[in-house]
């Protein structure tokens, strides 16, 4: 009986026992289930980002500046590679050190992280075999030149932008990351999903600037050049459409190159006399001055009340009216004519023409330049800003402001950005030109800009006029001060010039900064403008309209050395493409001489055909780096491949159109 009870016990016990078994399955499965199996998934898989490619950087012919490539980093767990004969021939395609090959597939080897980083495409074999572990990545490639990549900017190891448009444009550039579920085997290995594919990242919107990469490399050359010849400490140019306002052309260079980035839009400085037609347009605005005032600049020596040092005249040139001030540049006959503006007036005319305020364009750290309120004028205050002094302003927002000059009196806002263009195709914005103000009146600006072809026809810019153009600009000779005070000696000569004079396709500015071998614009910036315009002429494709530049032509007789007037050349235009140029000087034989000018040919923009990125494998560098520029790609170095070989990104034999980037890996 007793024994009895105690089996009895003992099959309750175990009963209950059970009971308890299948009510805690019950609830680990039913009630609890959702939470278990949502911590098995977090143990057994892992959501990871996938990065999305930025967006390129093209310039206005769509020749590219900056893109994104996928890229993949590799890292090998040798003791679950099961063929190594497979890896071995994959790594070595990589260019990956026949070292780190070795230990890749030695079962008795470590953990290993290869170096670098791999173009998805090329590594597709590797990441196909067991043991190898891939990690996705974007690199950001340029092929800008230094001038541009000031403007472009830089992303960082990471792919966050730093500077530049890519830092003020990375909401469009940056695109929208995706995601990608991943679990692990029972060995280890991490793989993709099949049910939970995650979602593919979207690509960033393609930017095209209105940067002209020909006319950019144009003047960079032309800067490169003066600042070595002249003994500059660096200079600036731009380059602007004054009709739309599209920046073509942004070039910076200072001795320090950490100081070099796009110090157009950054620095300002005193411009000098290229205030001057700023001043004059004020005049003739508000009707305070005719065709025939004229005020006496004596003996081109000046002393006003309140100020120390005495103002001067480099040309004395004695009674003179608003338009011959101009051409010499007269400081005291400026001056002179600026007293009949209201000190109210002089600051509301060169707030006007865009002063002392940001531009607009999308950089992160444009400067407005100095404007100071009226609370802030001295006495002479007045006087200084009518020379240029005790007022900065940026290369930039100079050219914006001749620019009213050439378009009938509008202040039209600079743009960088022409287009901005989604993945599909789709363009999502159009940069059409924006009018801030009108300026002054077309009459006024129409009369500014003749003034402005008498400086370079007989005044002080006589070294930038050209041969077969009209071209209107103004000099100016500032005194350079080195944190905030005049240095005797340190001058930042500028020109700024309309090209073509009759009817400007370009707004052109270039400064030095502390020139050595002259202190006079004439004969330093005038002379860079002059070269730029030159080679910009003679370019296949550096935003110019043909025919109306052929319009423009002015055909000069070989027997007339004298510069015209501006009536004089004006009448010596062209009506048609071909002119045969009259003249007055006839040979001993009674033969005229005559000039012919052909007809100049429109721009084509040159077909961007694919072809296939040439074999460079086992070619010394400067061999690999011609054989792909002589096929029409631009080139960006890495560090990679094996000992003294290159290979390329995209590979050898892939179609890629004419002008990609192509990075060429080299251990250098």
């Amino acid at each position: 009986m007793i024994r009895s009870s105690r089996i009895g016990l003992t099959h309750a016990t175990l009963a209950l026992f059970g009971l308890a078994i299948i009510a805690k399955a019950a609830k680990v499965q039913i009630i609890d289930g959702a939470v278990w199996r949502a911590r098995a998934e977090r143990q057994q898989s892992t959501e990871r980002v996938v990065p999305a490619p930025r967006g390129a950087i093209v310039d206005e012919t769509r020749r590219l500046l900056a893109q994104s490539t996928e890229m993949v980093r590799l890292e090998i767990a040798p003791r679950e590679v099961n063929e190594p004969a497979k890896l071995r021939r994959a790594l070595a395609k990589l260019g990956i050190d026949k070292s780190l090959v070795a230990r890749a597939v030695d079962p008795a080897g470590k953990y290993l992280v290869l170096p670098g980083r791999f173009p998805a495409v090329d590594a597709a074999e590797a990441i196909g075999l067991r043991g190898v572990h891939s990690y996705a990545s974007v690199e950001r490639a340029y092929a800008a030149s230094r001038g541009a990549q000031g403007i472009i900017g830089h992303v960082d190891i990471n792919n966050k932008p730093v500077d530049g448009l890519e830092l003020a444009l990375d909401s469009i550039l940056r695109g929208t990351p995706g995601s990608a579920t991943v679990f692990h085997d029972l060995n280890g290995q991490m793989r993709e999903s099949p049910i939970a594919p995650g979602t593919a990242p979207i690509h960033g919107d393609t930017v095209v600037l209105t940067i002209n990469a020909d006319l950019q490399e144009i003047a960079e050359n032309a800067l490169a050049d003066a600042v070595a010849r002249m003994g500059a400490e660096g200079g600036d140019i731009v380059i602007l459409d004054p009709k739309t306002g599209d920046v073509l052309a942004m070039a910076s260079r200072r001795l320090d190159p950490r100081q070099s980035s796009a110090t157009v839009m950054t620095e300002p400085f005193e411009p000098g006399s290229t205030m001057k037609p700023f001043t004059a347009a004020a005049l003739l605005q508000h009707g305070l001055v005719t065709d025939h005032d004229s005020v006496d600049t004596g003996d081109g020596v000046l002393r006003l009340p309140g100020r120390l040092e005495p103002i001067h005249d480099d040309h004395k040139i004695g009674r003179a009216p608003l338009q011959e001030v101009l051409r010499w540049s007269s400081n005291i006959g400026i001056i002179k004519f600026a007293s009949r503006l209201s000190h109210a007036q002089e600051y509301d005319n060169f707030r006007d023409f865009g002063f002392g305020m940001p531009t607009g364009v999308p950089f992160p750290t444009e400067s407005p330049g100095i404007l100071r309120p009226l609370s802030r004028w001295s006495e002479t205050s007045w006087a200084s800003m009518a020379m240029g002094y005790e007022i900065a302003v940026t290369p930039l927002q100079l050219a914006a402001g001749y620019a009213v000059f050439a378009n009938g009196g509008k202040l039209i806002e600079p743009a960088l950005v022409k287009e901005v263009v989604a993945p599909d195709g789709t363009v999502l914005y159009r940069h059409a030109a924006r009018v801030v103000r009108q300026v002054v009146s077309p009459p006024v600006a129409d009369k500014v800009r003749h003034m402005l072809l008498n400086v370079v026809d007989e005044g002080t810019a006589l070294q930038a006029a050209l041969n077969n153009y009209m071209l209107a600009g103004k000099t100016g000779t500032p005194r350079g001060t080195v944190r905030g005070r005049y240095v005797a000696g340190r001058y930042n000569p500028n020109f700024v010039g309309l090209f073509p004079g009759d009817n400007p396709q370009y707004v052109i500015v270039v400064k030095l900064t502390a020139p050595t071998s002259s202190i006079y614009a004439a004969a330093t910036a005038a002379p860079v403008t002059k070269a730029i315009l030159e080679a910009a002429v003679a370019a296949q494709n550096a935003a110019l309209d043909r025919t109306k530049l052929a319009a423009s032509v002015v055909a000069e007789s070989r027997a007339e050395t004298k510069p015209r007037s501006v009536e004089q050349m004006a009448a010596a235009r062209p009506e048609s493409l071909a002119r045969i140029a009259d003249t007055t000087a006839a040979a001993d034989d009674g033969s005229v001489p005559f000039v012919v000018t052909l007809p100049l040919q429109p721009d084509v923009p040159a077909p961007r055909t694919a072809r296939p990125v040439p074999d460079v494998r086992g070619l010394p560098l400067r061999d690999a780096v011609r054989s792909l520029h002589s096929a029409g790609f631009h080139v960006q170095l890495a560090r990679g491949g094996a000992d003294g070989a290159a290979s390329t990104s995209p590979a050898a034999g892939v179609m890629e159109p004419a002008g990609s980037v192509v990075r060429l890996l080299y251990n250098y």
